[in-house]
């Protein structure tokens, strides 16, 4: 099933745009307790409430190969239990053709994610080989959440934002590719308000709702698509760490709703 297909029906049944980040810092966890076993825990705790998962992948690969494994794990776990939601991996990926298309095989063949984060900065011919994968989402970033974004993303030219260029030529994109996202910041809603004008139709993964302190509502009525969807908002630390993450989630959840 396509990436774009399953997230539909994944927000559909737990009535969700929330997604849950699988970050977790092995130096937070009981000395007992591995990532997947992490990992599993909060995921049982969820499923119902979320429309995707999405871990990051420096949070596994920071503690070396058995850490990778339990990424490889975990996705396999989610998977087989919850076949219905989709799992993006978080990695930022984009370099020459030839590595992407080793990037590829790592993310899809190897990890078995149904979508991942990609970088724009080297052009179509270094992302082609991830939007060859029709059947997977291919999510580029645009707006990003953090505060120095702006040092590059703000450049003008022509007149234009960059970010704006890179929405544009997204959208571009998409109309041969059709299996394209973006992220798209929650701590900037008005330029997110601006890519949805660009980009009407299209989803975006939304970070920075909890730890860094994105606005929630303005979010939604910014960012949220004509028919209630069209938006993956992420949350991680808050969710992952609360000493009830059904819990927490939930409350999330719910929010989310109370502006869709």
């Amino acid at each position: 099933m396509k990436f774009q297909d399953n997230l539909e029906k994944a927000v559909v049944k737990s009535n969700s745009l929330l997604c849950v980040g699988l970050d977790p810092d092995i130096e937070k966890l009981k000395p007992s307790e591995t990532l997947f076993l992490f990992n599993k825990w909060i995921v049982d705790q969820t499923a119902d409430l979320v429309c995707a998962y999405k871990p990051q992948i420096a949070f596994y690969a920071a503690s070396g190969i058995k850490d990778l494994g339990d990424l490889k794990k975990t996705i396999g776990y989610i998977h087989k239990n919850y076949p219905h939601i989709p799992v993006i991996l978080d990695a930022k990926m984009g370099d020459i053709a030839s590595t992407s298309e080793m990037l590829v095989k790592e993310v899809f063949d190897v990890f078995e994610a149904d979508a991942v984060t990609v970088n724009p900065y080297l052009g179509e011919d270094a992302l082609e080989p991830f939007f060859k994968r029709k059947d997977k989402g291919i999510i580029i970033l645009c707006r990003t959440s953090n505060p120095s974004s702006k040092d590059l993303q703000d450049l003008k030219i022509d007149g234009e934002p960059l970010y704006v260029k890179v929405a544009k030529k997204i959208t571009s994109w998409d109309k041969k590719y059709k299996n394209l996202l973006m992220v798209v910041g929650a701590t900037y809603p008005s330029e997110l308000k601006n890519i949805r004008q660009i980009a009407p139709d299209m989803t975006f993964l939304v970070p920075g709702i909890g730890a860094q302190r994105g606005d929630l509502k303005s979010t939604l009525l910014n960012g949220i698509r004509k028919d209630g969807k069209g938006l993956i908002i992420t949350s991680s630390r808050v969710i992952i760490y609360d000493q009830n993450p059904r819990i927490a989630a939930q409350k999330l959840r719910n929010e989310i709703n109370k502006y869709r």
